[in-house]
């Protein structure tokens, strides 16, 4: 078998590097994968790599030649029952489907992958259900927060969310969300640039500022719409793909996402207007290059929870013109 250069998914974000051959190659020798890594064959973004460092999506991973064998393969994960009804669901939820892509409609509450005490609910663990005539289960190219709604893009072969992926490390995919926040940001169109780093301790899933220590996040926005001073509807677009970039960048503004209260508390709640409790943050739309040329756009209507917001501050979303126009020459 030849080099391979092969892309980190979604779904395989923050493995272990030895964990992550073990998914792909789960005949391949420990001891072999050490002896590519002493010598430096096996490579992360051109970089020499440890057994123990944490991948992030996107990432490009050298795999050097070794002998063929059916064995030696990358095995694709088998197949896993899905309940029925939430098999339909989910497929009543596609917005755009072809030979390589699916763009998923997520509804809010629902993780796109594991963790403690989910069992199997979580999207990753309901792929199959969106295989359709498909002989392998798509695969995660980026991922959305579990409370929030909207565009969700997947791959449904290897080649196809490997460039999809790509496109997500290039900055070449766009992506507009919107979001109802506390109060009126000053000024109403503007930049945020302020790094980000994950917050030490019991706190690790929060993340917050550190000129010295996180990574550069550039978020655009503008106001949209406002009622009073009371809330305004934002439109964004996040630069960089940060964990929590737009809930904390929003927060920074004085303007916490209403429903958000890891990072905005009390005052990401209003009280008096039936506002739900729910996160007021929606990934309206995506545009990026198809695999195989061309551009592809799609949007996703509003949840349920946000329409009822949207009615109750009498915001009218056609106001808002097309996604990314606003941002177009900046």
């Amino acid at each position: 078998m030849p080099v391979q250069m092969l892309t980190v998914t979604a779904d395989e974000a923050d493995l272990r590097l030895d964990r992550w051959f073990k998914r792909r190659f789960p005949t391949l020798g420990h001891g072999q994968l050490e002896k590519w890594l002493r010598t430096g064959q096996v490579r992360v973004d051109g970089k020499r790599a440890k057994a123990g460092q944490r991948l992030e999506t996107a990432q490009e991973i050298r795999v050097p030649p070794f002998t063929e064998d059916a064995a030696d393969a990358p095995r694709p994960p088998p197949a896993r029952p899905v309940d029925p009804a939430l098999a339909a669901s989910l497929r009543d939820r596609v917005l755009y489907r072809d030979a390589d892509v699916i763009v998923l409609d997520k509804p809010a509450g629902l993780a796109v992958q594991g963790g403690t005490g989910m069992a199997d609910h979580h999207l990753d663990a309901m792929l199959d259900a969106l295989r359709f005539d498909a002989d392998e289960r798509p695969r995660l190219v980026h991922r959305l927060d579990k409370d929030t709604s909207g565009v969700l893009l997947l791959g449904r072969n290897a080649t196809a969310t490997a460039r999809l992926a790509a496109a997500f490390r290039s900055r070449t995919a766009r992506k507009c969300y919107w979001a109802l926040v506390a109060r009126v940001p000053k000024p109403l169109t503007g930049r945020i640039d302020a790094p980000l780093a994950k917050m030490a301790g019991r706190m690790g899933d929060k993340v917050a500022v550190d000129e010295e220590e996180g990574k550069r996040a550039v978020t655009w926005y503008r106001v949209v719409d406002h009622a009073g001073r009371r809330a305004a509807w934002l439109e964004m677009e996040p630069r960089t793909g940060r964990t929590h970039q737009l809930r904390a960048h929003c927060a920074l503004l004085g303007t916490p996402i209403l429903g958000d209260g890891k990072y905005g508390g009390k005052d990401a709640l209003i009280e008096g207007l039936g506002i739900s409790r729910k996160l007021h943050l929606h990934a309206r739309a995506i545009r990026m290059p198809h695999p195989k040329g061309g551009i592809i756009e799609v949007q996703a209507p509003l949840p349920e929870h946000l329409a009822a917001s949207f009615a109750a501050f009498g915001f009218d979303e056609r106001t808002a013109g097309p996604p990314f126009t606003a941002f177009d020459e900046e």
